[in-house]
């Protein structure tokens, strides 16, 4: 039995120890009837306010539990997990219809429950970064000691996503070896592509229902992006194709002419242009995905050009936080640099 529950029968002494086998996680314990129905929760502020109260140790739980909690009735709702979360709640239950816990989201271990599927793009060659790549694929290349795909699989871990595939073909046998084990909790998919398919028609190799939405990634990327804002924000936008869009500025060293004709009507001095480009991640309808053939190469930009001639949908979302393409020898070392620098300041 899962060491978070308690009945409302036990005494607050069970109950401390309960909270004791707990040190180290979610000190949180669900009180539970004799049908196994939630009806509060307990924690060690909970009883020392019971004990200010005049209560004792051989009394009842259910004296001391919190009547008030917070619980997701039927679904791990993303808004109601990041309300959940905004309040500081750590241990968030999942009721059924009946009221008995259907399971606990640990929300030290998760931030939220995403329903999407995930495709990460790890075929490439990385030939920019050889020789390094010469014997290793480069998704395993290592930053600060851990594999580059294995920061992405973290992250889609923190976000709830399990339903992982990685799309392989360069030295592809070394990426499956490297995901027979679970990594931080993901049984990830390999696929072989057996040619070469583009950076996005590797995804015809897998199938999937039209009802809901895949997250697709180059697995060779470092960032922070929250995918919580981004499925928000494709929701929010009932969009068919949400691009995540990193800022990118040109500056050009030059006097720039406006010109109509033959005439000049403008110059501007050394003039400075802010764009966003394509961070390669994208939010993709499954509708969408499942056009693509495997019997023709297709990049991302093709599937998007597609979606907008067919009057879809398309948004992009702002990349908040790090981000870094690792496709050359300086964006090696200073992804290095970067984690080194974060491992630096979790240990103050």
């Amino acid at each position: 039995m899962d060491l978070h529950f308690i009945n409302r029968s036990a005494t607050i002494l069970d109950a401390l120890g309960s909270l004791n086998r707990l040190s180290g996680g979610v000190m949180t314990l669900v009180v539970t009837d004799d049908s196994g129905v939630m009806v509060g929760t307990v924690t060690d502020g909970d009883i020392r306010r019971a004990f200010l109260a005049g209560h004792h140790t051989g009394e009842s739980v259910a004296v001391a539990m919190n009547h008030n909690f917070t619980a997701l009735n039927g679904n791990a709702d993303v808004a109601a997990i990041r309300s959940a979360r905004g309040k500081g709640i750590k241990l968030l239950p999942v009721l059924t219809d009946d009221g008995t816990v259907e399971r606990l989201l640990d929300l030290t271990a998760v931030e939220t429950v995403l329903p999407l599927r995930a495709i990460l793009m790890a075929g490439g060659k990385g030939e920019r970064l050889r020789p390094m790549t010469l014997t290793t694929p480069k998704p395993l290349l290592k930053i600060d000691g851990r594999e580059i795909i294995d920061y992405n699989i973290e992250n889609l871990a923190r976000a709830g996503i399990t339903d992982v595939t990685v799309t392989v073909r360069y030295l592809a046998e070394q990426l499956i070896e490297h995901f027979r084990e679970e990594r931080f909790g993901i049984k990830a998919k390999c696929v072989v592509e057996e040619k070469p398919l583009g950076t996005i028609g590797a995804a015809a190799l897998i199938e999937r229902p039209d009802e809901g939405n895949t997250l697709v990634m180059n697995s060779d990327l470092l960032t922070t992006i929250s995918l919580e804002d981004m499925y928000l924000r494709h929701v929010e936008e009932e969009a068919d194709v949400t691009i995540a869009a990193i800022p990118y500025t040109v500056s050009v060293p030059y006097a720039i002419l406006t010109t109509s004709g033959s005439r000049v009507v403008g110059i501007e001095e050394k003039p400075t242009y802010s764009h966003f480009a394509n961070a390669g991640i994208y939010i993709f309808s499954n509708r969408l995905l499942n056009t693509l053939s495997a019997d023709e190469r297709t990049d991302a930009t093709d599937l998007i050009d597609r979606a907008l001639a067919d009057g879809l949908k398309v948004v992009y979302h702002p990349v908040g936080g790090t981000w870094i393409d690792i496709g050359s020898p300086a964006d090696f070392r200073h992804a290095e640099e970067l984690m080194r620098h974060h491992r630096q300041l979790q240990r103050r």
